[in-house]
């Protein structure tokens, strides 16, 4: 009769799988692309699939496979400059801006890469001698591809997104329709609990938990959607600039926009590109790929405001949530008592904290396992490349 596994067994099997999984699900997301399609960076936030496809694997190498595989060689020692990404700790690289000029390696090359590391690892977790702190690494290894799996769909959709013919993608990723009434949930003053509770995986910058007194507010039961955000453009509200902070103003002008990114207006209509290629702007859906700036002055324009992060929290449970990662009014602060990992991991999350506006709640795009309440995205307000929305609130 087969042995029973004890509990450590099972949940180290679990992670094994979950690692497997992780590496595949990273390679379907690409598996509708072209060779070509893996190299261009339109913008700087925009990285190469190839790249996404590289650095996840750089990482186990680089902090799991280098200290705590025996004998272990570097597959090819470019890689760390070429695949790095901000880990000063960890050497030099090629700037940010600079990885789409990387026509070389090829993609085979990088699949290959990839094949050798999830091969190594597995051989490393297979012999037994993975300790506590190599399973700890592996978990964040995983966490950190799953991160950049969202952010392929989100790069992918913008490599394509500014091609002439507006090519497809496939059906993956789709919004669904914000069918329900809207209504006003009604939140009391008080002194409540944020950040994470729980013995699963978490980032740092969501602990330590702790309490904060709220006022009284209600928050919005459903996304904004496209056809009030049709409203707004519709009333001007892209040249009133008593509307917009004078720094998204500013951006306004400068980058000359008149809709969120995709819109297209076009024989009297409005069209937008999503992974199915353009198609009419469904007024239904919920309004996306919009910037902090201009949730904010949506809001501004309905008489109402964006909830912190805090507020956001505290209701979470009493709205549905998981389309689009929704703007709050917070800047992304450390909570008290955080504090850095040492070496390159201390990178990860705490010195962004400057100048970045914090999102909650999970996007279409998102991992299962980091749609969690207290998970605190941030990017910088102008970000409109993210898959990002609009959920509106009100002091009382």
């Amino acid at each position: 009769m087969p042995t029973e596994l004890s509990q450590p067994e099972t949940i180290f099997q679990a992670m094994v799988q979950k690692f497997k999984d992780c590496r595949r699900q990273t390679e379907q997301i690409c598996a509708p692309l072209t060779p070509e399609d893996h190299v261009p960076q339109p913008i700087v936030d925009v990285s190469p699939p190839k790249w996404h496809l590289a650095h996840s694997t750089w990482f186990f190498e680089q902090f799991l496979l280098g200290p705590y595989k025996s004998g272990y060689k570097v597959y090819n020692t470019d890689f760390a400059y070429l695949f790095n990404s901000y880990y000063n700790n960890a050497g030099e690289r090629v700037l940010r801006p600079n990885r789409g000029l990387m026509s070389r390696p090829p993609v085979k090359e990088i699949m290959d890469f990839r094949s050798h590391v999830t091969e190594e690892v597995l051989e490393l977790l297979s012999s037994g001698n993975a300790v506590t702190e190599a399973l700890e690494i592996l978990k964040l290894g995983i966490h950190h591809e799953q991160q950049h799996q969202e952010l392929l769909v989100y790069d992918i959709k913008y490599i394509l997104g500014h091609q002439p013919t507006f090519p497809v993608y496939g059906d993956s990723f789709v919004l669904k329709a914000e069918n329900q009434e809207f209504s006003w949930i009604r939140m009391e003053e008080g002194i409540y609990e944020i950040g994470y509770s729980g013995d699963e995986f978490c980032y740092d910058n969501e602990l330590g938990r702790h309490r904060v007194f709220l006022e009284p507010y209600q928050i919005g039961s459903k996304l904004v959607t496209n056809g009030e955000f049709m409203e707004f453009i519709a009333s001007g509200a892209y040249s009133d600039f008593n509307l917009w902070h004078a720094d998204g103003w500013d951006y306004l002008q400068k980058n000359k926009l008149e809709a969120p990114l995709y819109w297209h207006y076009t024989k009297g209509e409005w069209y937008h590109y999503t992974l199915n290629g353009l198609v009419p702007v469904d007024p239904s859906l919920p309004v996306q790929h919009v910037s902090m700036y201009e949730a904010y002055a949506f809001a501004e324009w309905k008489g109402l405001r964006l909830p912190t992060e805090f507020e956001w929290e505290a209701a979470a449970d009493r709205f549905s949530w998981g389309q689009l990662w929704e703007w709050t009014g917070s800047a992304y602060l450390p909570y008290p008592g955080f504090q850095k990992a040492p070496g390159a991991l201390g990178e990860y999350n705490g010195k962004f904290m400057i100048n970045q506006h914090v999102l909650r709640g999970a996007s279409a795009a998102t991992a299962p396992e980091h749609s969690r309440k207290s998970y605190r995205n941030f990017f910088a307000p102008a970000s409109r490349w993210i898959f990002s929305g609009i959920r509106l609130a009100q002091s009382l």
